[in-house]
């Protein structure tokens, strides 16, 4: 369990910065070019993946990604025909809040003989998709219902269930595109009662805000959409900064 050793080593000194990568809009150029300027910008590594495959670019690009930085690469898998061995490792996620047996244990149960094949490390995930606003990708695409954004007993729960289930991180995700990033209130609530890493994603827009969501208690902050339209160095920088100003 390499990767996961050092996600745990990294959530004990300061909170952490990756940025999520979807290679089905991108060409092989474009791929490692935003790989690398996440890298030079201090990034803590990268997320690949998405909610399709239209283009069938995942593979070609996540080996191009992998061959060029030398930050860890993720797979985050949309579905499960996203496994590959060009990554340092794979979100196993288990859609906790669904109660969709598909997102639960169906397409797990799918990946594992790939997983096995590859000998790729998987970090078993209980992914939560929390209410942000409006309908996201990963709502429509899992069929699942978001927790709602102001109830925090039933995300404690939610997330409780998944570290006695033996899960290793949590992931609290309001879904590329939110409009409302997951509460300071509901992240708080949930590290106070949990001793797994958080990872939080969807709806942070600002550096400011990434860097309040660390405060809160999420210990790696994704951005994606954010940075989709807007590759600028500068601005990766101010996110990973500002997440990496937050101490343990």
């Amino acid at each position: 369990m390499k990767i996961y050793n050092m996600l745990l080593e990294l959530a004990k000194k300061r909170a952490s910065y990756f940025c999520l990568i979807d290679p089905d809009n991108l060409n092989k150029k474009q791929a490692v070019n935003i790989a690398k300027i996440c890298e030079e910008s201090g990034v803590d590594g990268l997320l690949v993946g998405g909610s399709f495959m239209i283009n069938n670019n995942f593979e070609t690009n996540l080996k191009q990604i992998k061959e060029n930085v030398n930050i860890p690469v993720l797979i985050f898998p949309g579905i499960f025909n996203f496994v590959s061995p060009y990554a340092d490792a794979l979100l196993l996620l288990s859609v906790i809040t669904s109660r969709n047996p598909q997102m639960l244990i169906g397409e797990q149960v799918r990946a594992a003989p790939l997983i096995k094949h590859y000998n790729l490390e998987a970090i078993g995930t209980a992914y939560m998709l929390i209410e942000s606003g409006n309908n996201t990708s990963v709502h429509y695409m899992s069929g699942s219902l978001p927790l709602p954004r102001s109830k925090n007993d039933i995300a404690i729960a939610h997330a409780l269930a998944g570290q006695y289930l033996g899960m290793k991180v949590i992931y609290l995700d309001a879904g590329s595109g939110a409009k409302y990033p997951v509460s300071d209130e509901m992240i708080s609530a949930i590290r106070k009662n949990v001793d797994l890493p958080i990872i939080l994603g969807g709806g942070i827009k600002t550096p400011e805000v990434a860097a309040q969501k660390a405060r809160s208690g999420a210990d790696f902050i994704v951005t994606g959409n954010i940075l989709e339209n807007n590759i600028d160095p500068k601005l990766i920088k101010e996110f990973a900064d500002a997440v990496h100003s937050v101490k343990r």
